[in-house]
């Protein structure tokens, strides 16, 4: 099971991971410009490289959140089936708290 720990951390290393590769790029980028000819060329292609490995992270990271969260469904789906009563009872105490919150003034 995931626990919020584990999806903070995930979540931070995607980000440094897309700040790295994004900072790379630019740079590669602006040094491109400044550049002419062959190595002006070769700048380009590096950034471009960093830019396809910074899509197929977020396409990576996106799958595992995905896969994560299909299993935090079948999980509740086998807990509501397995205990149905506790499920019911928790969903009531939910809805009685949350209606507890709207309602005050």
């Amino acid at each position: 099971m995931v626990t919020k720990k584990d999806a903070r951390k995930v979540e931070s290393e995607l980000i440094d991971e897309v700040k790295k590769s994004l900072d790379e790029a630019e740079r590669l980028l602006r040094d491109a410009a400044e550049s002419t000819g062959d190595k002006a060329n070769e700048m380009r292609e590096a950034a471009l490289t960093s830019l396809r490995h910074t899509r197929e992270t977020l396409h990576d990271t996106q799958e595992a959140i995905v896969e994560r969260g299909r299993q935090a469904v079948q999980a509740t789906d086998h807990y509501v089936h397995d205990k149905p009563w506790q499920a019911i009872g928790i969903a009531g105490l939910v809805g009685l708290l949350f209606g507890m919150l709207v309602c005050r003034k």
